[in-house]
């Protein structure tokens, strides 16, 4: 189950068990549509992307001593173009 898209479609939600369902602050369960969570799209997917495939710190100062700003803006600006925000 996903469990954040759960818990961004049904306020009422305050937990899930992945076997037992989703439930309310009352403890009743929570009917979900799983069509609808399976077709929600993370709307902060980009970021872990982007966080994902930029070099370290270490290695983006290294380009920037080596090669110089413009090099390193060119790699930043790839993985950005790569991922854009929604």
């Amino acid at each position: 189950m996903n469990h954040k898209a759960i818990y961004k479609l049904y306020s009422q939600v305050v937990s899930i068990d992945d076997t037992a369902g989703a439930f309310d602050a009352q403890g009743n369960k929570v009917e979900i549509d799983l069509a609808t969570v399976n077709a929600w799209v993370d709307p902060d997917a980009y970021k872990y992307a982007r966080a994902a495939e930029y070099p370290s710190y270490a290695d983006q100062f290294d380009i920037i001593f080596h090669e110089g700003i413009d090099a390193w803006k060119a790699k930043i600006d790839a993985v950005k173009t790569k991922y854009p925000k929604p």
